[in-house]
């Protein structure tokens, strides 16, 4: 089997969410490269609308839809625009995150919620809303969701993130369960810590130093390392896996027992 073939996404229609940075941007770049035409959502337009040119000047396709991702209507309003401009979506990467750093006894109910409705409730609902549409289709497709490798661990000041990280590995195998005589396959992927924009200057402070050293790798990730993961549950390469969490991580789960 030629491997080009085997990871190509020719013919598929990806919406993306949290496509304006980070690990979102890089799933998308990832998915057009390989044949897709994305959709791109997020809340700031204007960095879509860059990476949109980007993708098109790689000779790739693409669509802007702008959306909070956790406003439902909205996002029906994104399914509704990828479709218009490419057809039903078969392929949905949900990504878009947060973090609320804070103790336990500090957590308010308005921080719990903000990181519950982003990071657990966004994914379950724009994952029932691909399988709605590509059931409607009869399309086959794939779900990608990104959990971390804190849904399987706990650090002090992530009790949300974490508690919200379990729940999305526990989604994509509920999920994947129920989609599963529709030919929707639904996995996640759990990074461990990825260098990107975001907290790429805590990375590189004397704690972020602290970290490392536990990595058995010895190293942050990169967004680039997610990438032959990625390609694998979106594609053909795939095609048997469904209710799959797959850990890239360095191997730092090994070192929590």
């Amino acid at each position: 089997m030629d491997a080009r073939k085997l990871f190509d996404l020719k013919g598929r229609v990806a919406l993306v969410t949290g496509a304006s940075s980070g690990l979102g941007e890089r799933f998308a770049e990832v998915a057009a490269a390989n044949g897709a035409a994305v959709v791109l959502v997020a809340r700031r337009k204007e960095r879509l609308e860059a990476l949109k040119a980007k993708i098109e000047k790689a000779k790739g396709r693409a669509a802007v839809a702008p959306a909070d991702v956790t406003d439902q209507a909205a996002m029906k309003r994104a399914f509704d625009a990828a479709e218009k401009a490419f057809g039903t979506v078969d392929l949905l990467v949900a990504n878009a995150g947060m973090v609320e750093v804070a103790k336990a006894v500090d957590m308010t109910p308005e921080m719990w919620r903000r990181t519950m409705s982003t990071d657990l409730d966004a994914v379950f609902f724009s994952a029932t809303e691909a399988a709605r549409r590509m059931i409607a289709a009869s399309k086959p497709g794939a779900i990608v969701t990104i959990a971390s490798i804190a849904g399987y661990m706990v650090e002090r000041g992530l009790s949300s993130y974490s508690v919200a990280k379990a729940g999305v590995i526990q989604a994509t195998r509920a999920l994947a369960l129920e989609f599963a005589r529709r030919n929707i396959r639904v996995n996640a992927i759990a990074p461990g810590f990825i260098s990107t924009e975001i907290n790429r200057d805590f990375l590189a402070s004397e704690e972020g130093e602290q970290l490392r050293q536990k990595i058995p790798l010895g190293r942050f990730g990169t967004p680039g390392d997610l990438d032959g993961t990625f390609l694998l549950l979106a594609s053909a390469a795939g095609a048997w896996m469904t209710g799959s969490t797959v850990v890239v991580d360095g191997g730092e789960l090994l070192m929590s027992g």
